[in-house]
């Protein structure tokens, strides 16, 4: 099992077995590098930790523990251990960083579970023959060779709209993974749930937006400098939007050294960004590392799938290779996910304000000759097109509220409706009733949020973050052994966010508006200003003509999704002839099918990942 996840530590290996229970734990060396080694034992050796992660307030903790307890080593994850003898369970609740730690407790012959905050840090686990697995990754499940990966139909359903598995549920029946901000409790043949934290945003601060401004700048700082904690050399993501300049910007202000940094371009100039993250690294004389990538993701996708045990997701790809490139200098880099759900940075935030102003135009106006000029756009392939744009604004004003939210979700991928389409009349009796976006109604619903801009942000927050943006993350970066910290996810900043009133998150139809004005002390006013793009790829050109076209079209007509009367194939039909046809931007739902394709192979029919390698090199070119 250790030896699945080499990958995530390279460094070392170490194991602690008793007649109960068996730890393992694969290092990657960043904090005490020659004494850190895991597991950890207390002082008596009663408690036995394993953990993933970075405790950033760990110096803060073991000044008040060492009162009491002895410490064998310097790293920061052994403040856990001493916590747990205090607090038991609810020392999760004192832990500022990422983490997935378990505590084997030999005298009372429990399993304690702990997650972070966000879920920056991933935990799976499964029970077969009266046995308790877990693990960082998936596959590393099935390396104990107690499990076997069978598919869990209802969640390829939901992530065909979604592109994650709401809830404790995977791809895989029988394994399950264990929530953000959770704990859970094994002992006596009885297992003990419990989340323990969630944002709050119905108590909006009374200060003027000056203060507020000032507060975020100052907690901004002292979030950066924590995540610069290391024995090794930290580094930073940069692309041209407004959260990985920030983080960066801060970042080499507080070391005061070159700091290095690391970036991505495409050679479609309305795609690229490096000429923005280079304006930032120069006002900083930062150490700046870049490639371009050019149309090859191809050759990725097989390692992408295995490192993932998921399909790949085109935001996937550029992690994956600005890691890659990171890793030749670095073991750790910063990154700036967590800024758009903390701060409204995405377009549909304003975008569901716009689709109100649409909706308020007389129906005359608005059905009899708008929708029509509308619907007329010619579609351009382009990043963001008018055509999307319109598509979009015409979709969702026949929604309203959490529907509407739900189906800004769903639009780019599979709705409710078109899955009736994609998936053959037999799997769908055999999934039943379940629908994608119950979970994510019932979040928008809940009663931790009022205003309409926070609703969205709290609901991404429990939904989106920890099941997409951070678990590809994860995985991306551990590929290259690299370990990445988002100082937007430390939860104490994301707890001053939720206070921030809606009306300075999005003001009027500007989105991140506060980020935007600490931004305004740190960077170019061009960058300030920039709308959202990120690490980004022209899929949809790319996908009617040249490699990625022949790739998607070669591996769908060979369905084995469709063989094994999953899929319809008059269905994926449609969506190439119209993509290809210059009718529908299908991009994003032609990878998804693909891609779904290859893992599916990888993992249900007896494909290795030399197959998979074998069959995109045909497509493939070198850079």
């Amino acid at each position: 099992m250790t030896d699945a996840l080499v990958h995530r530590g390279p460094d070392g290996s170490g194991y602690y077995e008793d007649e109960h229970a068996a730890l393992g734990h694969r290092r990657l060396s960043i904090i005490d590098i020659e004494g850190g080694q895991q597991p950890i034992s207390n002082e008596d050796g009663t408690l036995i930790l394993v953990c993933n992660g970075e405790i950033y307030n760990s110096p803060e903790l073991r000044l008040m523990l060492q009162k009491k307890h002895v410490f064998k080593t310097t790293t920061d994850v052994e403040v856990i251990l001493h916590l747990y003898e205090e607090h038991g369970p609810e020392c999760v609740s004192r832990l500022r960083g990422m983490f997935a730690f378990a505590i084997w407790d030999k005298r009372n012959r429990t399993l304690f579970l702990g997650r972070d905050h966000l879920g920056q840090k991933p935990l799976f686990y499964c029970q077969v023959d009266g046995a308790f697995l877990f693990a960082s990754e998936i596959k590393a499940l099935f390396a104990s060779r107690r499990v076997q990966p069978q598919l869990d139909l209802e969640g390829l359903w939901h992530y065909m709209s979604l592109r994650l598995v709401p809830g404790l549920n995977t791809l895989f029946s029988g394994i399950r993974k264990l929530p953000a901000a959770s704990t859970l409790l094994l002992g006596d043949g009885q297992q003990h749930m419990e989340r323990y934290w969630r944002p709050d945003f119905r108590q909006p601060r009374r200060a003027n937006e000056q203060d507020i401004v000032d507060e975020l700048d100052s907690l901004l700082q002292e979030t950066v400098k924590m995540h610069l904690l290391s024995d090794v050399r930290v580094g930073a993501f940069i692309s041209g939007g407004i959260d990985s300049t920030l983080i960066s910007a801060i970042a080499a202000s507080i070391t005061g050294e070159r700091f290095p940094v690391f970036s991505l371009g495409v050679e479609e100039a309305g795609f690229n960004e490096l000429p923005f993250a280079r304006s930032v690294a120069d006002r900083y004389s930062m150490e700046m590392h870049d490639i371009t990538v050019r149309p090859n993701l191809i050759e990725l996708i097989p390692e992408m799938i295995w490192h993932m045990d998921e399909p790949a997701d085109p935001y996937g790809a550029g992690i994956y290779q600005v890691s890659r490139l990171a890793s030749q200098s670095v073991k750790v880099a910063l990154s700036g996910d967590g800024g758009d759900e903390s701060f409204a940075g995405y377009d549909r935030y304003a975008g569901q304000r716009l689709v109100d102003y649409y909706c308020a135009l007389p129906g005359v106006l608005r059905k009899g000759l708008i929708d029509k000029l509308l619907g007329a756009i010619p579609e351009t392939f382009a990043y963001k097109s008018l055509a999307q744009k319109a598509a979009w604004l015409r979709h969702m004003s026949t929604f309203s509220d959490a529907d509407r939210y739900l189906e800004s979700l769903t639009f780019l991928r599979f709705s409710h409706e078109s899955k009736q389409n994609l998936f053959t009349e037999a799997a769908r009796q055999e999934i039943g009733d379940a629908n994608s976006g119950d979970g994510v109604l019932a979040e928008f619903r809940s009663q931790h949020a009022s205003e309409a801009v926070d609703r969205m942000l709290s609901t991404d927050l429990m939904i989106r973050v920890p099941n997409l943006n951070l678990h590809i993350g994860d995985r991306m970066s551990m590929a290259h052994s690299l370990e990445v910290r988002c100082p937007f996810m430390d939860h104490v900043l994301v707890d001053f966010a939720a206070t921030i009133p809606a009306s300075l998150k999005l003001k009027h139809l500007r989105t991140k508006h506060m980020l935007r004005r600490v931004g305004e002390r740190y960077l170019p006013r061009e960058i300030v200003r920039r709308k959202k793009q990120g690490f980004g790829f022209p899929l949809g050109p790319w996908m009617r003509s040249g490699q990625l076209s022949s790739y998607v079209q070669a591996v769908l007509g060979d369905s084995v999704l469709v063989k094994g009367g999953i899929f319809s194939a008059e269905a994926i039909q449609r969506l190439l002839s119209e993509h290809t046809g210059g009718q529908v931007d299908h991009n994003y739902r032609l990878w998804l099918l693909a891609n779904v394709e290859l893992w599916y192979r990888l993992n249900f029919e007896g494909h290795s990942i030399d197959d998979l390698r074998t069959l995109t090199r045909q497509f493939s070119r070198p850079q």
